[in-house]
C-alpha cells in the first residue's frame, strides 16, 4: 500500500550485518529531510536482521543554503540522523585512491577542476579492463558537466570510448524512448484531430485512441 520511492544506491554487506543507503543531491532540497525518514522505515521493514542502517546524503554541487550542513530530521517525539558529506570540502587527493571515485574527483575542494579533470583522464587511460574505462569515463563526463562546460570536457574524454559503457548506453536508450512515446502521443493527437473534424463524439474518440478526456478537450479548444 505504500508508495513506491527509489533509492539512489543500496549497499547490503551482510558479513558485516549493515545496510549503506546513498543519496545523491546537487540541489538541497527540504523534502529530502523527511525522506530519509521514510527510506529508513522501509530499509528497517526489508532488512530487520541487519544491525545498522548508515545512510549518507552527498551533495555535488556548492551552496550557501543551511540544508547541506543539516543531518537529521526531527519533530517532537522523532529524530532521525544521517551522515553528510559536501563534496566540494573534500580534498582532491582522497578521490585519486580507488578508482570508482575517480569520476567525483573534480566536484572536490580545488579551484581548479580543468587541471583535475585532465588528472582524472590520465588515470582513467591507464586502466586496462576496457569496460571500467568506459564506465568511468562516462561517468566522469556527466559529473564534469555540473562545474565545466562541454568545450573543456570534450577534449578528454572520447565519445566513441565512453560509447562502450552502459552508463552511455542507458542515457541513449532512455532518449529513444522517450522520443518513441512523444511519436505516439502527437500520432495519437492527430488521429484524435481528424475523428474530432469527421464529427465523432468525444466518448468514442476516446476509446478509439486511448487519449484521456481531458486531453481531447483540450485538443479541441486548441484547434476550435
Amino acid at each position: 500500500s505504500n508508495e513506491p520511492i527509489r533509492a539512489d544506491t543500496i549497499i547490503l554487506q551482510r558479513l558485516k550485518r549493515l545496510v549503506l543507503h546513498i543519496e545523491f543531491q546537487t540541489i538541497p532540497k527540504e523534502e529530502l529531510l523527511f525522506r530519509m525518514v521514510d527510506y529508513y522505515v522501509r530499509l528497517y521493514r526489508y532488512f530487520p536482521e541487519q544491525e545498522d542502517i548508515i545512510q549518507v546524503v552527498i551533495y555535488l554541487k556548492p551552496s550557501n543554503s543551511p540544508l547541506v550542513y543539516q543531518d537529521y530530521f526531527a519533530t517532537k517525539r522523532l529524530r532521525l540522523e544521517f551522515r553528510v558529506i559536501r563534496l566540494w570540502e573534500q580534498p582532491t587527493e582522497i578521490f585519486f585512491q580507488i578508482p570508482g571515485l575517480l569520476p567525483f574527483a573534480v566536484l572536490s575542494q580545488t579551484d581548479q577542476p580543468e587541471a583535475v579533470l585532465a588528472q582524472v583522464g590520465q588515470e582513467i587511460d591507464k586502466i586496462e579492463d576496457q569496460r571500467e574505462k568506459s564506465n568511468l569515463a562516462a561517468a566522469s563526463s556527466i559529473l564534469a558537466g555540473l562545474v565545466l562546460n562541454e568545450e573543456t570536457i570534450k577534449p578528454i574524454f572520447r565519445r566513441e570510448l565512453m560509447r562502450e559503457s552502459v552508463i552511455y548506453q542507458e542515457i541513449l536508450q532512455e532518449g529513444r524512448l522517450e522520443g518513441k512515446l512523444e511519436g505516439k502521443l502527437e500520432g495519437k493527437q492527430e488521429i484524435a484531430l481528424n475523428l474530432l473534424r469527421e464529427g465523432m463524439k468525444l466518448e468514442q474518440v476516446v476509446n478509439l485512441t486511448g487519449l484521456s478526456v481531458e486531453v481531447i478537450q483540450n485538443l479541441q479548444q486548441e484547434n476550435h
